[in-house]
């Protein structure tokens, strides 16, 4: 079994992971409450509040579900705040050191990457490998606060970058019209709620890159347009406008993302067998609906991250560490294995 720790960013989260019977335990520290106050992630509050909550997350993990079985640990070891990070990694060597058992790093978006696919080997663990190889090659979107891309994981299990953002993530695009629109954080949920009394062909915000074969995504471009747009309307009429001015700036974003993932899909007619979405975002219903019609277009099959399983969790980090175990590097990579002896060594 596999004990995974997250501290990424605003969530501590703890998890086991078995791979003949899949999650059979996850426990998770919130922030949001925290960071809210101050509209964004204040990096020192981040890392405080790891410190002060690995500790009793790890006591209710031993508690209901126990320790005996543990032959590994993973944990995030980027990307994410530098502080935070070092947190999990130093708890992650210290029960190493402790169990002498290896504990291995694992990148947060190949766990992201990895998430869809949760949901499939709990249906049959057994059989989980035999049925991968029948959605091989697929095609993946990460949307999260601070990334958006496209990535191919091919028959052998490597993950490579087929597009990113050049600047503004779609995750961040949504925060910062929220915070233009006077909104809370985090802003993304907040718009989608506004959104769904809105008309999302009321105002024309654009689209990002246009060109058809360029499949890199721009988001700032959106964000200005909705500032200029702003600037032009008083504040009685931004208010009386607020759930149109959400469900078109929401639907640019989304259009964006489906978009470029048909375009992707286009570029190599037949060869994908299957569609992901992951990151924080893929919670958003409107961009659920737009991937699952891109998938049914090409006439494939599409996998959603659950939701539990879309924002900072340590149960993708714990199946990204199985599922890459077979030691296949690609994209982003997959951290290193320390062996129990060297769980502290330089």
């Amino acid at each position: 079994m596999i004990l995974a720790l997250e501290s990424s960013c605003d969530e501590t989260a703890v998890a086991i992971f078995d791979p003949a019977r899949g999650l059979i335990g996850e426990w998770i520290h919130s922030q949001i409450a925290l960071h809210e106050r101050h509209g964004g992630v204040v990096p020192d509050l981040a890392t405080r509040e790891h410190l002060r909550h690995f500790g009793p997350l790890l006591e209710r993990a031993k508690n209901e579900i126990g320790f005996a079985g543990i032959t590994q640990i993973a944990v995030t070891n980027g990307p994410g705040l530098a502080a935070c990070l070092a947190i999990g990694v130093a708890a992650a060597k210290s029960l190493a050191l402790a169990w002498r058992i290896p504990v291995r790093g694992v990148n947060h978006l190949r766990a992201h990457a990895w998430s869809p696919f949760m949901a499939l080997h709990a249906e049959v663990p057994a059989e989980f490998s035999s049925r991968l190889d029948a959605l091989l090659p697929h095609l993946g979107l990460i949307v999260s606060g601070g990334n958006t891309l496209l990535f191919t994981l091919d028959a052998d299990r490597r993950i490579a970058v087929l597009s990113s953002t050049r600047d503004d993530a779609a995750g961040e695009a949504l925060d910062k019209g929220a915070k233009l629109l006077g909104l809370g954080y985090p802003g993304g949920p907040l718009i989608e709620k506004l959104a769904a009394g809105g008309r999302p062909d009321a105002f024309d915000f654009p689209r990002g890159i246009g060109r058809r074969d360029e499949l890199d995504f721009s988001f700032s471009g959106l964000k200005t347009s909705l500032r200029y747009l702003i600037e032009k309307k008083s504040p009685e009429e931004i208010r009386a406008n607020l759930a149109d001015l959400c469900a078109s700036y929401q639907q640019a974003v989304v259009d964006a993302l489906a978009r470029k993932t048909r375009a992707a899909l286009r570029l190599d007619d037949g060869k994908f067998r299957s569609v992901g979405l992951s990151g924080g975002v893929a919670n958003n219903r409107t961009l659920l609906a737009a991937l699952e019609a891109e998938a049914n277009r090409a006439r494939i099959p599409f996998f959603a991250a659950q939701p539990k399983h879309t924002g900072d969790n340590a149960g993708m980090i714990a199946f990204a560490a199985w599922a890459d175990s077979a030691g296949i590097e690609g994209a982003f990579g997959y951290g290193l294995t320390i062996e129990p002896g060297a769980a502290l060594a330089p």
